[in-house]
């Protein structure tokens, strides 16, 4: 019985159990409800606070402050700006800078990332550091991810430290992003070792608003100068008394680390009349000391073949971009005018036909004599859903090495480049004939240009096959660049002109004239070539192949064998708008 009893009273437990979670579940259920209730009634009725609630509800809701980082760029050169501070910009929030020459660091930044003059109050150094930290400052509590830009290291000859102070009693956070300092920068891009073997001893002084005792210094020291321009002679003067010989080697580079550098040597005795002769004015590093004497050995920057050349790039805007950077490395000044917009054809049909008739097999081969022709194939294949699988069974050419890569991007090896002059004659040149027994179709797809040349259609032609011309983009005359660059071209002040295509002459003379005569004009190819000579200018410097690194290669080697002869016949290196030859003649 007893365990009878036992079983009925577990029974009657598991029930009571049971019925009580049931309740509470129950319960719970309403619990939820009513706060959902309540949460839906609170969203759409403003709440009333008791008076004594609201007595003791008086703290008051801050938005958390933000975070600044602050990072250096380096002295001048865009591309000295280091792979940590490329990481900060791309996730800032708001960006602070100190002025223009800060601007091609925000090409790293999203899309819509704000931008905060910084360049300070007018006055004294510590005026403009004390609006610069309060700046910072006040757009750190408004914004969650602040970049603080900076020439050079923010904690060397800076106002990164000051800053940073500022931030720190404000109770906001910081990083600091080492940059390269201009102390060590300049000097190595004017070809100058701080240190040698013998010299090993370096001393840095900021002359902007300190009065240092220059007697103290030994003579046989390295000595960078920072911000002495104005006060030169007396510290010329100052640190000949002291000590140092007369003749101690001098170097004053202004625009270091740019395109723009400029370099003069002397000695503490010429210097001050050496930079008056030169014409040469700014903020410079200066260096003291026998260092400089290696300048003549490793100076590799302002040797370069095109250093300082002005160069007008008369081009489509979107396809620049490769010609620009190879420029630039040969160190040159590249300037970018839009002669030429593509667009798609009035007449659309005509393409429309031919993608068609690619796909149902009306061709044996189609023929690419540009990448903005794949561009367009391209486009079209994406506008009709088709992928590179359309031109199984098809034979593929391409006029030259870049077309063919622009194939390859898209996963076709092209069957046919020619293997000599890469242009529309050398296709035809490498063309097969048409043959009745090896070849099913005697059609040829060619999508170009509504200005291309007749030459392969009737190379084509001469060889058996039929051949669909259709103008895939048209190429139109873009407007008149600005009137200073007009009157730039026209009075020689461009050293050299690089004409990409045939079109870019034409429409270059066209929106602007043609270019003075002192000017280098380079070409990409033959028919470019030609296409200048018809309009009176004489060509110095052609492409081995048609491609924009190869034109800037030709030029910087026209660059280099120039310089070579002035310095053989020891006359000054300078540029070509600095040297005005009488006339440019056709050739």
């Amino acid at each position: 019985m007893t365990p009878a009893r036992g079983t009925t009273a577990a029974h009657k437990g598991a029930h009571e159990t049971a019925h009580k979670t049931s309740r509470t579940r129950t319960r719970a259920k309403a619990d939820v409800s009513s706060a959902k209730t309540a949460a839906t009634a609170a969203s759409s009725t403003p709440q009333k606070v008791p008076a004594k609630a609201a007595a003791t509800s008086t703290v008051k809701q801050t938005r958390p402050l933000g975070h600044v980082t602050f990072v250096g760029v380096g002295p001048g050169d865009p591309s000295l700006l280091t792979l940590a501070g490329r990481d900060v910009l791309a996730n800032a929030d708001a960006v602070v800078v100190e002025g223009p020459e800060h601007n091609a660091f925000l090409a790293y930044c999203r899309p819509g990332v704000e931008v905060i003059d910084g360049s300070g109050a007018e006055g004294s150094r510590a005026l403009k550091v004390a609006a610069r930290a309060r700046l910072v400052v006040k757009t750190a509590k408004t914004s969650a991810n602040v970049v603080r830009l900076l020439t050079g290291d923010p904690f060397t000859f800076s106002s990164g430290a000051e800053e940073a102070s500022a931030c720190r009693k404000a109770g906001i956070s910081f990083n600091v992003v080492p940059g390269v300092s201009e102390v060590s920068a300049v000097p190595t891009y004017a070809g100058i070792p701080l240190t040698m073997k013998a010299d090993r001893e370096v001393t840095v002084l900021d002359l902007a608003e300190a009065k240092f005792d220059l007697g103290r210094l030994h003579p046989k020291q390295t000595l960078v100068l920072l911000n002495a321009v104005d006060v030169l002679k007396d510290t010329v003067t100052a640190l000949i008394e002291s000590g140092f010989d007369g003749s101690t080697p001098v170097a004053v580079t202004v625009g270091g680390t740019t395109t723009a550098q400029t370099s003069v040597v002397g000695t503490l005795e010429t210097i001050v009349a050496d930079l008056r002769a030169a014409k040469v004015t700014g903020e410079a590093v200066i260096v003291v000391g026998a260092v400089v004497e290696q300048r003549e050995a490793l100076s590799w920057f302002e040797t370069k073949p095109l250093f300082g050349w002005r160069i007008l790039v008369p081009r489509t805007k979107d396809q620049a971009g490769p010609l620009m950077d190879r420029l630039r490395r040969y160190g040159a000044m590249p300037e970018e005018v839009p002669t030429i917009s593509v667009e798609p054809p009035r007449n659309p049909q005509q393409m429309d036909k031919a993608i068609r008739g690619l796909v149902e097999g009306r061709y044996e081969w189609v023929a690419f004599t540009s990448v903005n022709a794949v561009k367009a194939v391209r486009e079209k294949f994406d506008e009709y859903g088709l992928d590179a699988r359309a031109f199984s069974g098809l034979k593929i050419a391409a006029v030259g090495d870049k077309t063919a890569e622009a194939i390859g991007a898209w996963g076709i090896r092209p069957d046919l480049v020619p293997s000599g002059e890469q242009s529309a004659a050398g296709l035809v040149e490498d063309w097969p004939p048409f043959d009745e027994v090896l070849d099913p179709i005697n059609r040829v797809f060619l999508p170009r240009a509504d200005i291309a040349t007749e030459t392969l259609v009737a190379g084509l032609t001469d060889l058996g096959w039929e051949v669909d011309d259709v103008t895939a983009y048209r190429t139109v005359r873009a407007a008149p660049p600005p009137a200073p660059t007009r009157e730039a071209i026209k009075s020689g002040k461009f050293d050299a002109v690089v004409f990409t295509s045939s079109s870019t002459v034409r429409n270059l003379v066209g929106i602007a004239g043609k270019p003075h005569a002192s000017t280098v004009i380079a070409v990409i190819g033959p028919a470019t070539l030609k296409t200048a000579e018809e309009h009176g200018l004489r060509v110095d410097a052609m492409a081995e192949t048609p491609a924009a690194e190869e034109l800037a290669d030709a030029l910087a080697r026209f660059g280099a064998d120039r310089r070579d002869t002035m310095v053989e016949a020891g006359e000054p290196v300078t540029r070509p708008s600095e040297r005005r030859s009488g006339s440019r003649r056709k050739s």
